[in-house]
């Protein structure tokens, strides 16, 4: 009569672990806003620094490329570093991912969120 309680209790770890999972995925997205990672172009002249969200949090350009014939070459080089730091950006937030769902006893490769 009482045989299928067992796997109730299963289900109810399941549920639980789900939604230890779900806060951790939570809290780790908020931490995210946080963590800040720097892309930088000509050999550090130009550097962006992004959340691991890809926000653009500043730009520090060395002003000894400041020169009206280079227009060209410092637009480009600042959006080189932009797309470097959202780049680093992205991979940051992989790599908290991956150490969450590795935590979690989740596949390492396992992308989160599905």
């Amino acid at each position: 009569m009482f045989k299928g309680l067992g796997q109730m209790g299963d289900m109810a770890k399941m549920m639980k672990a789900a939604q230890e999972m779900q806060q951790k995925m939570a809290d780790l997205q908020e931490d995210m806003h946080s963590m800040t990672v720097e892309g930088e172009s000509g050999a550090g002249l130009v550097k962006a620094t992004c959340t691991a969200k890809g926000e653009l949090k500043s730009l520090d350009i060395d002003p000894s490329i400041f020169n009206a014939d280079d227009k060209e070459v410092v637009e480009d080089l600042i959006l080189a570093a932009i797309k470097d730091a959202q780049t680093r950006a992205a991979d940051k937030a992989q790599e908290e991912m991956s150490k969450l769902t590795e935590g979690l006893g989740l596949p390492k490769d396992m992308k989160l969120p599905f």
